[in-house]
């Protein structure tokens, strides 16, 4: 049974700044000096679904629902500037009306 009880739309704005190597994640890299990215697209989708079967509600934060789960194993990396990566174990769903999209993270927004 699933926490998110509506349909879903996902916001694809937001998709390609979490995979790797692509135009959008580049630019974040460079404005905020890391960036949070999923291994790759069929990796975001397992955890969307993941997420909307057995996600954790983590509250209403900066005006989005949050939910969210830990992996057992990395879901994607953080990556610095300087070419570091930490791998990330932990992804978030951001909804806001019917429009989502999900993010590898570190842990739970604040």
């Amino acid at each position: 049974m699933s926490l998110i009880d509506r349909e879903l739309i996902l916001d694809t704005k937001h998709v390609a700044k979490h995979l790797p190597d692509t135009p959008q994640m580049q630019q974040l890299l460079q404005k905020e000096g890391s960036a949070h990215v999923f291994n790759d697209e069929a990796t975001m989708s397992m955890v969307t679904q993941a997420i909307i079967e057995k996600g954790e509600f983590t509250g209403f934060i900066r005006g989005h629902e949050r939910y969210g789960l830990y992996f057992d194993e990395p879901i994607g990396y953080r990556v610095s500037i300087d070419g570091s990566k930490i791998p990330l174990y932990y992804a978030q769903m951001k909804v806001k009306g019917n429009k989502y999209h999900v993010i590898p993270r570190t842990r739970p927004s604040r």
